[in-house]
């Protein structure tokens, strides 16, 4: 049978499954799986912290489980580094919520995450393995967020705060009693790059609610990969797409 044949014996099949719509962003009744939006418009929050929090003061434990229950009340998906202290109890407040848990690990292999990293697997649905190190694990994870929140932290989650500051995403800054909200508010004023997109507050909840709420408005007005912030590009211009 032809190439063309196959390709339109396949779309019939889909079609049967899923109405046809013109773009795959239009809003769709509900397909024969019940479902009428696909589950990506949850948003993804990215709970970036300490892996060591014993300069994070007293309640870090609890104050960090909260703010994984509030992504997951919140109707989001929790994202973490995979790793140990503030994000891990991010996690374990998700799961305690029975939300859903994205980890993105260092290493390239659950074996090299677990023997060589030693980072833990629980509290996680899902471990995507980079095999890019904790810097270039940073990228992808904050890359792959809708937005992040930022809470007690050392010189990885100031790496993480400004690769997602300079991708203009959506970023909470929890404050407490760490220094790592002044430390950020002063990489902020000194940067000569202000931003409109930071908030802070420190009320987990409060935090979570605006950065969702900046997230959905981010899905819809962010810039694709093809504009260059430093190169100056506007707009969707499809004429500069490569």
């Amino acid at each position: 049978m032809p190439n063309d044949q196959v390709q339109r014996a396949h779309d019939e099949a889909f079609a049967q499954d899923f109405p046809h719509v013109a773009h795959p962003r239009d809003h769709t009744p509900a397909n024969k799986f019940g479902h009428a939006r696909h589950s990506h418009e949850k948003v993804k929050v990215c709970v970036s912290g300490a892996a060591e929090t014993g300069h994070c003061g007293i309640d870090a434990y609890e104050i960090g489980k909260e703010i994984g229950r509030q992504v997951v009340r919140q109707g989001a998906v929790l994202i973490t580094g995979a790793t140990t202290g503030f994000p891990l109890y991010a996690a374990v407040g998700a799961k305690e919520e029975g939300g859903f848990s994205i980890g993105f690990s260092p290493a390239a292999s659950e074996r090299e995450h677990v023997e060589t990293f030693r980072l833990p697997l629980d509290y996680m649905d899902v471990v995507v393995y980079t095999g890019f190190g904790f810097p270039g694990r940073d990228l992808l994870m904050t890359r792959s967020a809708d937005a992040v929140a930022v809470g007690c932290g050392r010189v990885g989650t100031i790496h993480e705060f400004t690769i997602a500051y300079e991708d203009k995403k959506p970023v909470g800054i929890l404050e407490g009693a760490w220094q790592t909200d002044e430390v950020i508010k002063y990489i902020m004023k000194e940067s000569n790059r202000p931003m409109s997109n930071v908030v802070t507050d420190t009320d987990p909840r409060a935090l979570i609610e605006r950065l969702i709420e900046m997230a959905q408005e981010n899905k819809r007005t962010a810039a694709s990969v093809y504009k260059s912030y430093d190169a100056g590009w506007i707009g969707n211009d499809r004429n500069n797409m490569h």
